[in-house]
């Protein structure tokens, strides 16, 4: 003889909320991965680390005009600082940032803007940003990397 298992009716209702809030959570990822091609990135550059300084383009870091109003700026995190430490960019320009790490993992965030990558040992991490209002902008590392990581800043002039 079975047995019907009873179910309370606040407890039938919490379980369709939860089944409905998975749901509902599914389809907004398959919608944003496939649909909208939201997905990672799968042109993942890589370097060696140890050899960073004679790979282009981290042999020769620092700002290259690429267009009109376009920069490449390549850039090194390494023990307590970034290669190189200081960029001057025209007003209105957008800089690409190619960044990777020499040692440790590093970070890179300018305050004030949407600017903040990882920095991996021998991996390049891309970010474009265009730089509209004039000023210093000062770039950080915000991932602890050592007993020196307080002083790891670089600047960025935009005149």
């Amino acid at each position: 003889m079975k047995e019907k298992i009873h179910m309370h009716r606040y407890e039938r209702i919490w379980l369709m909320f939860g089944g409905g809030t998975l749901v509902v959570f599914l389809v907004v990822l398959f919608i944003l991965a496939f649909w909208m091609g939201m997905t990672p990135p799968s042109d993942m550059q890589v370097v060696n680390a140890a050899e960073v300084d004679k790979t282009p383009p981290f042999d020769k870091p620092g700002l290259h005009q690429v267009g009109p109003h376009e920069y490449d700026a390549v850039m090194i995190g390494f023990v307590f600082g970034f290669n190189p430490n200081v960029l001057e960019v025209p007003a209105g320009s957008t800089v690409n940032f190619k960044l990777t790490s020499k040692d440790v993992v590093h970070g890179f965030e300018i305050a004030g803007t949407n600017v903040n990558l990882m920095l991996l040992p021998g991996h390049v991490n891309t970010i474009s940003y265009t730089f509209e209002k004039p000023g210093e902008y000062l770039a950080v590392c915000n991932e602890y990397c050592g007993t020196g990581h307080q002083f790891m800043s670089a600047k960025i002039i935009v005149k």
